[in-house]
């Protein structure tokens, strides 16, 4: 069984907001299947760096406005 990933992602709602995206569509720009799409926006699958990068590219954002991971350190300095 595959763990899921802590990466949590905006990228259904970034979607949406870009013109009704569709995930075939976003697969296509970014070269991968739309089932690798579906399993990173389910957090089913953490992308490359290089794919987070494209993905955000594509949305014109920054890789912090796509995709979050939890501060799993209270307290500690960044």
């Amino acid at each position: 069984m595959v763990k899921p990933t802590r990466v949590s992602n905006r990228i259904r709602a970034l979607r949406a907001t870009h013109g009704e995206m569709t995930q075939a569509e976003l697969a296509d720009r970014i070269g991968v299947t739309r089932q690798t799409v579906i399993a990173i926006e389910q957090g089913r699958y953490s992308p490359t760096l290089e794919l987070a990068f494209q993905i955000a590219r594509v949305f014109g954002v920054g890789l912090d406005a796509v995709f979050q991971y939890p501060d799993t350190h209270e307290g500690a300095s960044r």
